[in-house]
């Protein structure tokens, strides 16, 4: 019985040996075929136009979106939120991967202003774009451009430079909202 539970044992370790040199072996195939591209950006863009297209439907107020941003700006983020003043969030990175954000909402301008920039104040001046008077707010995390209409306000803001917040207001397109 000793020549039986010997040779047995050889054949196990010698069946456990080839399993693994198989499964090695089948890893690196799969390893090789696979497509892996360490440099791949890892910040996935998103579509927002059926976003959009509904909230331009839906929203109480003329819904901002760009058109023609100049240079590789990528959209990573959309919502429109009908819980918290109508709120329309449209975010980017602008070419040199600074965050710029579109915001839009109902909700009273001080507030909602101080709340999407991250607690930006307004610094009394305004600029010029496009005709018309946007506010300037600057704050520690997000500075902002701020445009109050009747009814609603419209932020472009974030932790890009204001060449980046002035490139984005200048691209808006708004839309009046659709008759019910």
């Amino acid at each position: 019985m000793d020549a039986v539970a010997s040779k047995r044992g050889k054949q196990t370790a010698r069946n456990m040996f080839l399993s693994t040199v198989v499964t090695a072996a089948c890893a690196g195939v799969i390893y090789i075929f696979i497509p892996h591209d360490e440099n791949a950006d890892p910040i996935r863009a998103v579509d927002f136009s059926v976003e959009l297209a509904t909230v331009r439907n839906s929203a109480p107020y003329p819904v901002a979106a760009p058109e023609g941003l100049p240079g590789p700006w990528k959209a990573t983020s959309v919502s429109y939120d009908v819980t918290a003043g109508k709120a329309w969030h449209l975010g980017f990175l602008d070419p040199d991967r600074r965050y710029v954000a579109v915001e839009q909402s109902t909700a009273p301008t001080r507030t909602y202003v101080a709340e999407v920039t991250h607690k930006a104040k307004d610094t009394g001046t305004t600029e010029t774009i496009e005709g018309r008077e946007w506010q300037v707010w600057e704050g520690p995390k997000y500075d902002a451009l701020v445009l109050p209409e009747k009814g609603h306000t419209t932020v472009v803001t974030g932790s890009a430079p204001k060449e980046s917040l002035v490139a984005m207001v200048t691209a808006l397109k708004a839309e009046p909202q659709a008759a019910p």
